[in-house]
């Protein structure tokens, strides 16, 4: 029987934890200040959200699509200005609440280099200079 990244993590506990801790950073760095700023003064709605969206795509239950269909990330998105400094912020507090929460191991490893990713996909805005 094959084992889903989901439950290699630790499943809804790890997930629930990672996504609780990832908004309190983005409150609590200077660094994720021009990404909370594109955020609405609760991040409830945005926790919730991307709870359902990684408990889906690490193969969990499919929480997100089965709410508001195909998750279409980067036009989601595209109403919020993104650029290098809203990366970095988002970033910041995924890479801190991914060390704080999820057990170390190539499944994590290879997971967090697929988020780097998915993080740099969502820019929308030119690069500075």
């Amino acid at each position: 029987m094959q084992t889903s990244p989901y439950d290699l993590i630790g499943g809804e506990p790890t997930i629930r934890r990672l996504t609780r801790r990832f908004y309190e950073l983005m409150d609590e760095l200077p660094q994720a200040a021009a990404c909370r700023a594109i955020h609405k003064p609760s991040l409830a709605a945005a926790e919730q959200k991307l709870y359902e969206y990684l408990t889906g795509w690490l193969g969990g239950p499919p929480l997100f699509t089965d709410k508001y269909g195909h998750p279409m990330l980067r036009a989601r998105h595209l109403p919020f200005a993104i650029g290098e400094a809203e990366i970095d912020g988002w970033l910041a507090c995924f890479t801190r609440a991914w060390a704080e929460t999820v057990p170390p191991g190539p499944v994590a490893d290879v997971i967090f280099a697929r988020v780097h990713d998915l993080a740099r996909h969502m820019r929308n805005q030119a690069q500075a200079g």
